[in-house]
């Protein structure tokens, strides 16, 4: 009997039929642009394809509501194996026990390939929880064409990038011209997590920030100090003063129009603008405030502790985070690619590429939004401020109210304990 059996395996394994079960994996991502949808379903398709140990099942979900789903699986114990998930919440969903360190898969030499605002991003409590394959970053994009009209220099990487003095010197100059309706395009009308990500780097600039980043426990001080107030009286100013208009009539529209000279994005803007503008679209360091401060953060992947299978997970994630994989999903939506390996093979962010400005802030300059379990308390506060700051509401008063939102959610959760 003994003979029989041996000789099934033999022909099972010479037929290529697999004589063990394979683990079946769940992974929730987020409905993103088209592109990034089509690249994951397709990495998902190859990584089936290429072995049988493990099968992954992607399930699309709608990004405007993602947060609120995942919240609600996790109450309910029903988690995926592997979740995507927005940068600054990683820390909230490490922090409620929902996510499983990944460091035990990581090699040392893994992690010095990813720049340093991946792992700020993905870092919680001195442990490493998500991992993204792109970043993201902000800087100026600017209209070759009318920055020349006004005799403005163009900068050509991070250390040369304007000086405040220099910056609003050129905003006058600009507002000038004949063509020009304002001067800088904030995005003032995407309300909600852009006013967080896209604005908060002003504040930063000025020395202020969202919370005290030393212990955590309040943004008093910091989020309604002297440096605070002056730099929403002077984001406010630009408003008041026509240097930014404060309803504007769709998504960068003015700009790719020509109207507007200058705007403050992220590299998602190159091919619309690169279509629009032509040789014309020029990429712009962030400029240096008193402190030089830019944006970054963007979707990652993280291993549930949901999951019963985590080597299993960590197999395909290993498989998105190759340099090839991510260059792909780089060329599909635009972002920077999160190693620095895969930058070298990216023709948009290399040494050279138009985009690689990007890059070069990321590992300069970035500052993470608050690595904290309060954060969606935190950004919340600072949208509702920024939207009454936009509407001239006085600015001590709405910096206080931010303050004190911020600081009730934090004693609420007695300082967010880490058990």
């Amino acid at each position: 009997m003994k003979k029989v059996v041996s000789i099934l395996f033999v022909l099972l394994v010479v037929l290529g039929i697999s004589v063990f079960s394979q683990v079946e994996i769940t992974m929730w991502f987020h409905s993103g642009r088209g592109e990034e949808r089509e690249v994951i379903e397709d990495q998902v398709k190859r990584f089936n394809a290429m072995q049988n140990e493990v099968k992954v099942v992607a399930v699309q979900l709608p990004e405007g509501s993602y947060n609120d789903q995942v919240n609600a699986a996790a109450l309910a114990g029903d988690l995926p194996d592997i979740l995507d998930l927005d940068g600054p919440f990683v820390s909230n969903y490490a922090w409620a026990g929902y996510l499983r360190p990944l460091d035990e898969f990581m090699s040392s030499e893994l992690k010095q390939d990813f720049l340093p605002s991946i792992i700020a991003q993905g870092t919680y409590n001195g442990k490493i929880y998500a991992l993204g394959t792109f970043d993201s970053g902000l800087a100026l994009w600017g209209n070759k064409a009318l920055l020349e009209k006004a005799n403005v220099r163009i900068p050509k990487n991070v250390e040369d990038a304007w000086t405040f003095i220099e910056f609003m010197d050129i905003l006058r100059r600009l507002k000038e011209l004949p063509e020009v309706t304002y001067s800088l395009d904030l995005k003032a009308n995407d309300r909600g997590e852009w006013y967080t990500y896209g604005l908060s780097p002003f504040f930063q600039g000025f020395g202020a920030d969202l919370i005290n980043r030393e212990t955590y426990m309040s943004a008093e001080g910091v989020l309604n100090g002297p440096e605070a107030v002056a730099a929403a009286s002077w984001l406010q100013a630009l408003f008041e003063q026509g240097f930014v208009n404060s309803n504007p009539p769709g998504y960068n529209v003015e700009f790719l129009n020509g109207e507007i000279p200058l705007e403050w994005a992220g590299h998602w803007e190159y091919p619309q603008g690169k279509a629009a503008l032509g040789d014309d679209l020029v990429l712009i360091p962030a400029p240096k405030f008193f402190k030089h401060v830019s944006g970054m953060g963007s979707w990652a992947w993280a291993i549930t502790t949901n999951s019963k299978n985590p080597q299993a997970a960590w197999k395909f994630l290993e498989f998105l985070l190759k340099p090839e994989e991510i260059v792909k999903m780089s060329n599909a939506n635009g972002a920077v690619p999160s190693r620095f390996s895969a930058i070298e093979l990216s023709e948009l962010y290399k040494e050279g590429g138009p985009l690689n400005i990007y890059a070069q802030q990321l590992n300069t300059i970035a500052v993470p939004r608050p690595v904290t379990p309060a954060y969606p308390a935190i950004t919340l506060a600072f949208q509702d401020m920024i939207g009454d700051l936009i509407r001239g509401a006085d600015v001590q008063e709405i910096l206080d109210r931010a303050v004190r939102v911020i600081d009730q959610d934090i004693e609420s959760n007695q300082g967010y304990p880490i058990y």
